[in-house]
């Protein structure tokens, strides 16, 4: 049964065969040539920086190009890993090459007990907080306390907020990049991608009293070599206590109904409620986590409300990170 459900997971997103892997492994290179940007000006660049963790391995990490000078440096709010690099305003030629080996595990957290050991909220009040287009307070307070009246634990508010939002949002493909999460109007419009649903959960849980935060990520390729430019995903994990960070992806499940045409009702909706419901698939890994960034060194531009995307200024000015073409970057996949 469990290969069965991935395969209908894998079908639904778009992922080739075969898919009955617990892993998935390649190389990614991400290409960013400014070069034809405004000259005379210093450029600066920063890009999400992978890391290793628990369920994911980077290795075999490169870093090229022309740039005056370049590091590694850590965002200080979230301690997310930012590519930083820097081109005098004299360049003529402004290019970086950033390449890695990835493994990623699935994730599969199926024995989720609704018994509730103590725990300290104090200890997560970074994941409990608003931000600046995510409150917890007013008509988002109001609604997470509708969804999860009579529920009294973590798991019982996490779930109902869970079977709310696949019930509710609904994916809307002419959504810009990965959308903006911008919670109280999603509430008016529930129609978005997979920031905006992911967000409507975060800020939802939040003001439930759950620890919860968007992960922000990239899918990868389907086929042995291909280009995933735009393919930027963002999920969410919320905390259980017993259990630590559970993943939830109900923006990937109303991405599924979309693909194949489902219905609530539909006995493959409840299985891809099932599946993302503390588990998601290995054809994805995490690159970021925070809102609200200022970058490290910090950028002249408005904090970022996420960092899923490479993002430069020359002179100061902001690039529209949501035009890769222009900007310009490509990222590629090829398998391992």
């Amino acid at each position: 049964m469990k290969g069965l459900l991935l395969s209908l997971v894998a079908l639904s997103l778009g992922f080739a065969s075969p898919v009955w892997a617990m892993s998935r492994s390649g190389v990614v290179t991400v290409e960013i040539d400014l070069s034809k940007q405004e000259s005379g000006k210093e450029t600066r660049l920063w890009i999400p920086y992978a890391v290793s963790d628990q369920n994911q391995s980077i290795t075999d990490v490169k870093v090229a190009g022309d740039f005056a000078s370049s590091a590694v440096y850590v965002d200080k709010a979230n301690g997310t890993p930012v590519l930083f690099a820097r081109w005098d305003k004299d360049a003529v030629s402004r290019k970086l090459a950033y390449s890695f080996a990835v493994e990623r595990e699935e994730i599969q957290m199926r024995d989720l007990s609704v018994k509730e050991p103590a725990w300290n909220r104090a200890d997560y009040a970074e994941f409990l907080k608003p931000t600046s287009i995510g409150p917890t307070d007013g008509e988002v307070k109001t609604l997470a306390d509708t969804i999860t009246k009579g529920k009294l634990t973590v798991y019982e508010k996490a779930k109902a907020i869970y079977d709310w939002t696949c019930e509710n949002m609904y994916r809307d493909p002419a959504t810009r990049g990965c959308g903006k999460g911008d919670v109280c109007e999603l509430l008016k419009k529930p129609g978005g991608k997979c920031t905006d649903i992911s967000s409507v959960y975060v800020a939802l849980a939040r003001a439930a009293g759950v620890p919860a935060r968007e992960v922000f990520g990239l899918r990868l390729g389907k086929k042995a070599e291909e280009e995933v430019t735009t393919w930027q995903h963002c999920w969410v994990e919320f905390f259980l206590p017993g259990k630590g960070w559970i993943p939830v992806d109900p923006a990937d499940v109303r991405k599924a109904m979309l693909v194949e045409k489902l219905e609530l009702k539909d006995a493959k909706t409840r299985e891809y409620r099932d599946y993302f419901w503390g588990g998601i698939d290995a054809y994805r890994f995490k690159i970021a986590s925070g809102r609200d960034l200022v970058l490290n060194p910090p950028q002249a531009g408005a904090p970022l409300n996420t960092f899923g995307y490479p993002y430069a200024e020359v002179g100061g000015q902001v690039i529209d990170w949501y035009e890769p073409k222009s900007f310009s970057y490509r990222i590629l996949f090829k398998e391992k």
